[in-house]
């Protein structure tokens, strides 16, 4: 069976452990899809010039995060490793114009654990961090989801984990609930109608046409996921919104399905 690839935002660590919309649909998430034999997750913490693909046997769980409770930095997620689904997705890439290396021993940062933590808490399905290149262009990620495309079909889920929204420096931190502002509304708001009328050359081209969108990412790399993505689902996909929620005035946690 088929799966879909996921948009999933991951917003504060803090998703891990609290009671939340965002967690709650995560907790649910993971029974509603086919089950998968490996995920592959790309992640907005994990940056580099060029694509680079995890190869860890045992990936640690990496808490690269400050200023939170002791709690969660004594989570661990310790789902196995997939050495050679790795290589095959770094020779994927190769064969598609990306140049991708492998690194064994790169751990699961918390773009890929905290969400994986809520979908699939019993922690034993092979996972492949994958990361995003901030210096790249929404283009090349959408060309690398392409090339993962065809892993939909071996069963393995390919997940985007960024943030729809996602400007620290506006942050709320007194209210969780506060309203989505005004700015962080319209931007989000043009793009989920460009996902919906699958106008991929506007999407590509957000940081010139989306209203707000250096203020809605002032770095890019929260978004970048998406495109993955997006690119994964294949070119004639469809977008299924999945979950769209918010925290602090600033961070939109939509999450979406292509299939």
């Amino acid at each position: 069976m088929r799966l879909p690839s996921l948009f999933l935002s991951h917003g504060s660590p803090m998703l891990a452990v609290q009671d939340s919309p965002a967690g709650r649909f995560l907790d649910g998430l993971g029974t509603s899809l086919p089950w998968p034999k490996a995920i592959v997750v790309a992640s907005a913490h994990f940056t580099t010039a060029q694509p680079m693909v995890g190869a860890a046997v045992a990936p640690d769980t990496v808490h690269d995060f400050g200023g939170f409770p002791p709690e969660l930095y004594e989570l661990r997620y310790p789902a196995p490793g997939a050495p050679d689904l790795a290589a095959s997705i770094a020779q994927r890439l190769s064969d598609a114009g990306l140049p991708a290396r492998v690194r064994e021993g790169h751990g699961l940062d918390h773009g890929v654990w905290v969400p994986l933590r809520r979908m699939y808490p019993q922690a034993d399905i092979p996972v492949v961090p994958l990361s995003v290149m901030p210096h790249g262009d929404a283009a090349q990620h959408v060309a690398l989801g392409r090339a993962l495309a065809p892993l939909r079909d071996e069963g393995v889920l390919v997940i985007g984990s960024g943030g729809f929204v996602h400007n620290l420096g506006e942050l709320d931190w007194r209210h969780a609930d506060a309203p989505l502002t005004p700015w962080a509304d319209e931007f989000a708001q043009w793009m989920r109608a460009k996902l919906e009328a699958r106008d991929i050359d506007a999407l590509i081209d957000w940081q010139s046409q989306a209203p707000h969108a250096r203020r809605a990412h002032p770095t890019v790399e929260h978004l970048m996921p998406l495109f993955v993505a997006l690119g994964a689902g294949g070119e004639d996909a469809g977008v299924r919104t999945l979950h769209r929620s918010h925290e602090f005035g600033s961070l939109a946690l939509d999450a979406f399905a292509f299939e």
